[in-house]
């Protein structure tokens, strides 16, 4: 999997599949992903029933354009009888609770590859996001990471780990994990996915954009969340503004037509510019062309 074929989320809005009041609603929520919850949200007496649902869940909630993912469980007797419920065209990804290791991911994948054969899905079509929730697994963040082509990204559960940790889920205790969990999947060539906060607070929503935007500058390129008033904050901060845009087409002219005339150094809005600031400069107008090209999608589909 290649950087050009990865999914464009920045966000990814939870729903409980039992709950069909927010299952009609998600697709109005504008969010570039819909996690049908199988796990936490749903009470252990709920998972058989919830199981059924999925199939007409991701029908409903990807009518305008949203892709469709599932978060399973985590033992593995429910995580398979997850996968044989809802492997199908309509869910474009897994979520993995609780990751504790690559070997994880592996049998994960094995277990998805014989579904996809059963059900007539092009192999490998169904992505695979590692969820690391553990203090103990915090230490595999790399080899997770890189575990299997199926996965499109990764990402650092605050609560969870920071319970595991024994820490407070706060920006200041989880900056360095979560930084960690960002140059693990950018090492692997996969998304980072998460902010440096905690899921539970969706009530101060000045507070929250200042923490995507801090959470940007750190490298995440998208995140889920558990409030529909989240979700345009989240398409906007992960976003590059017109500035940061304009900025980037200028250096890359610049240091475009330095190039063809030999010249070996060159400066924009007074700063020197190299090649690691080219590269950084291009890959951001990558990515506001692949999220133009998506936002294209969903008008030509409303």
């Amino acid at each position: 999997m290649t950087a050009t074929t990865l999914p464009v989320w920045r966000s990814l809005l939870f729903v409980p599949v039992t709950q069909r009041r927010f299952v009609d609603g998600a697709a109005r929520r504008g969010a570039d992903a819909i996690i049908l919850d199988l796990e936490d949200s749903v009470a252990a007496s709920e998972k058989d029933r919830a199981r059924t649902l999925v199939p007409e869940a991701a029908a409903i909630v990807s009518r305008a354009g949203a892709d469709v993912v599932v978060r399973i469980n985590r033992p593995l007797r429910l995580a398979v009888r997850d996968i044989e419920a809802v492997i199908g065209p309509g869910v474009l990804a897994l979520a993995l609770p609780k990751t504790e290791s690559a070997e994880h991911v592996r049998l994960i994948a094995e277990i998805v590859t014989e579904v996809e054969a059963l059900r007539g899905v092009e192999p490998g079509a169904t992505r695979l996001i590692a969820m690391v929730e553990t203090a103990d697994a915090f230490f595999r963040l790399a080899e997770i990471a890189r575990a299997h082509p199926r996965l499109c990204a990764l990402t650092l559960g605050a609560e969870d780990f920071a319970t595991s940790a024994g820490i407070m889920a706060e920006p200041e205790a989880l900056t360095m994990p979560k930084q960690m969990a960002v140059f693990a999947a950018r090492a692997a060539g996969i998304m980072p996915l998460g902010f440096i906060g905690s899921i539970a607070e969706f009530h101060d929503l000045d507070g929250f954009r200042e923490t995507i935007r801090r959470s940007r500058r750190f490298g995440f390129i998208g995140a889920s969340v558990i409030h529909p008033s989240q979700v345009p904050i989240l398409n906007q901060e992960f976003r590059a503004t017109p500035a940061e845009i304009n900025h980037a087409h200028r250096v890359v002219a610049v240091y475009d037509k330095a190039l063809a005339e030999g010249v070996g150094a060159v400066t924009v809005d007074g700063r020197m510019i190299d090649v690691p600031v080219v590269e950084r400069a291009r890959l951001l107008l990558q990515r506001e062309a692949a999220i133009a090209a998506r936002e294209a999608r969903l008008r030509a589909i409303s």
